[in-house]
């Protein structure tokens, strides 16, 4: 049986505190500049796994709701991903731990 709970270990007189790593969430904004399907190709171009019919509903959910968290995962590929969509012109929220 494996946990995700942090486990703790002595080595010598140091405490060593193993955790997982923190996900981050990609968020993207709504803004009056990118039409939808321009979302929706930066989406399905960047995004792993994202296909058009998922892209379409996070555009929709951009353009009601405000924004939308389009990925969720490890901090260095979140990094990697929001800079490609901003680099797109997609207007991005920062980043924040999930």
């Amino acid at each position: 049986m494996t946990s995700s709970a942090p486990s703790r270990q002595t080595a010598g007189s140091t405490l060593l505190e193993r955790a997982p790593y923190p996900n981050f969430k990609v968020v993207v904004l709504n803004d009056e500049v990118n039409t939808f399907q321009h979302v929706v190709d930066c989406l399905v171009k960047y995004i792993p796994g994202m296909n058009p019919d998922r892209a379409w509903s996070l555009a929709q959910q951009i353009d009601s709701d405000g924004q939308a968290v389009v990925w969720v995962g490890p901090q260095e590929q979140a990094e990697l991903y929001h800079m490609q969509l901003g680099a797109e012109g997609l207007t991005m929220a920062p980043l924040e731990r999930a």
